[in-house]
């Protein structure tokens, strides 16, 4: 018998407590290369719409990444200027 699902989500994943933002910050950028390389990977064995849907995905999240880096850099100067 299929048990069906509560209305509230159940959380699955966590990220712990304690990890510092930059490593968070790299970890975020190495996810979405991977998610990027695989999606382009993935998108010239394919045809037609379908390719461009996908790689309309991967253009996504190579905005992402622009972003994730560009919060990076912002983190690694603030952290050099409160040290310095």
């Amino acid at each position: 018998m299929i048990k069906h699902a509560s209305n509230s989500p159940t959380r699955l994943f966590t990220v712990a407590d304690g990890i510092s933002s930059e490593d968070l910050l790299v970890n975020l950028s190495e996810t979405l290369a991977s998610a990027n390389a695989l999606s382009c990977d993935l998108a010239f064995d394919l045809e037609g719409s379908k390719r461009e849907e996908l790689l309309g995905v991967a253009q996504l999240i190579e905005l992402a990444q622009l972003l994730a880096d560009r919060l990076h850099v912002g983190a690694t100067m603030a952290g050099k200027a409160s040290s310095g």
